[in-house]
């Protein structure tokens, strides 16, 4: 679990809702369903028609990846692990002895790289083949990114567009002082709910989606190398060496 997505996602919501509670307001007057309404049916609508309706799906179904990690540290430590043991065994009984262990990993492109390895493909190709699987899962993971990066451009637009309604609503009843209330309240509060569900959900998932991308090309890029070591012969220790860099990179990017 990722608890720095869930804590973000609180503190966001309580700053709004806590905010219009020490001024006196109450919860009711920031739940407008018609506001609602134009400004997350606008917003869904207007995403619909930019993207594939593919791209929406896997979109929905990346909201898992937001709040719980795909990758984590001690699955890094784990490749780290199996490719130090694998590289001893190949130096002990041949790169051959490796193939029984390829059905027993559980990450894809792992297991892939060293089968086509073990297969006896060249390391070069071995580098393009992956490297070139890798950009098209990169393309299509910010595709997905992208979805919410749209979504939270629209809906501070929308949002507008809904606050621009509530006051034609409200010029139409000048003559009905009762309905003018509601009327200035779905022009605020549309205006209200497109710019924070932009900037308070929207785009941080779009980045968030983006990070864990970038975390993902870094193990899959560590395995990719631990694999060419294995076929190069690399002492296991130099080898060890040399995976770890991808770790301590990691960390750093990420601290920055």
């Amino acid at each position: 679990m990722d608890r720095a997505s869930f804590i973000g996602l609180f503190l966001g919501l309580l700053a709004l809702v806590g905010g219009n509670l020490l001024e006196g307001g109450k919860i009711g007057s920031i739940l407008q369903p018609t506001a609602a309404l134009i400004v997350f049916g606008g917003t869904l609508g207007a995403t619909l028609l930019s993207f594939p309706f593919r791209d929406i799906q896997k979109a929905v179904m990346s909201l898992q990846h937001v709040f719980f990690e795909k990758r984590t540290d001690a699955e890094a430590e784990t490749l780290i692990r199996n490719l130090i043991r694998f590289s001893q065994t190949a130096r002990r009984n041949g790169f051959i002895a490796l193939e029984p262990e390829i059905p027993k990993l559980e990450n894809t492109f792992l297991r892939r790289a060293l089968k086509l390895s073990v297969d006896g493909m060249l390391p070069k190709m071995l580098i393009e083949t992956m490297q070139q699987e890798n950009a098209t899962f990169e393309e299509e993971q910010r595709r997905v990114a992208k979805v919410f990066d749209t979504a939270g451009g629209f809906a501070p637009t929308i949002g507008i567009i809904g606050a621009v309604l509530g006051l034609i609503h409200v010029m139409e009843n000048l003559s009905d002082p009762a309905r003018l209330g509601a009327g200035i309240a779905v022009a605020f509060v549309a205006t209200i709910y497109g710019v924070g569900a932009a900037n308070l959900v929207l785009l941080p998932i779009s980045r968030k989606l983006t990070n864990r991308l970038h975390r993902e090309l870094a193990f899959r890029e560590m395995a990719l190398e631990g694999v060419v070591g294995l076929q190069a012969g690399i002492n296991p220790h130099y080898l060890e060496a040399k995976l770890r860099t991808f770790v301590e990179t990691n960390d750093d990017a990420g601290s920055r």
